[in-house]
């Protein structure tokens, strides 16, 4: 008997009251998350703080070595560096794509001081190809401790990223709805 396994799944919807919060459940794992300060959108524009809708492949897991332990993951995982950014300029050619800092464009510094990008998911959202203006940098990281809403990320509380970051498999996808 031949059974394919399917890609895992975390499904993401906001809060019926709060738009900036939400839930993130993977199983029977069910737990709170943060989201843009616009909420969930259909039409992703850079710098609109939306959480864009969609299914989107976790491609790739970075963490802060000095902060702790590499995250439990089969996902691909790099530890950061002090000169890792992010570009959000959609006029440059690695728009929404890692970059080295000093970096002239506009950037997200990864190397954050507060927690948020202790250990940061990269997202399949706008990559192949990137659409000038669709949105970048979208992440799935760590929440700050009053689940303040993000730029247009999703974001969970440490311990839930390393436990759901144990659990997923390769191909692992979120789905954002409304």
């Amino acid at each position: 008997m031949n059974q394919q396994k399917t890609a895992d799944c975390l499904d993401v919807r906001a809060l019926p009251r709060d738009r900036t919060r939400g839930i993130l459940q993977f199983g029977q794992i069910t737990v709170p998350c943060a989201l843009g300060r616009s909420g969930i959108v259909s039409r992703k524009a850079e710098g609109d703080g939306a959480t864009p809708t969609g299914r989107f492949e976790l491609l790739h897991v970075y963490y802060r070595p000095d902060r702790g332990l590499p995250p439990p993951t089969v996902l691909p995982m790099t530890p950061l560096t002090p000169d890792a950014g992010w570009c959000d300029d959609p006029r440059h050619r690695l728009y929404n794509r890692p970059v080295s800092l000093p970096f002239a464009a506009s950037h997200e510094k990864m190397w954050r001081e507060d927690r948020l990008y202790d250990i940061v998911v990269v997202l399949d959202c706008n990559m192949y190809p990137a659409v000038k203006g669709k949105g970048s940098a979208i992440f799935f990281h760590i929440a700050r401790e009053d689940y303040r809403p993000t730029e247009g990320c999703v974001a969970i509380a440490p311990e839930h990223m390393r436990l759901l970051l144990s659990k997923v498999g390769p191909g692992a996808e979120m789905k954002i709805r409304l």
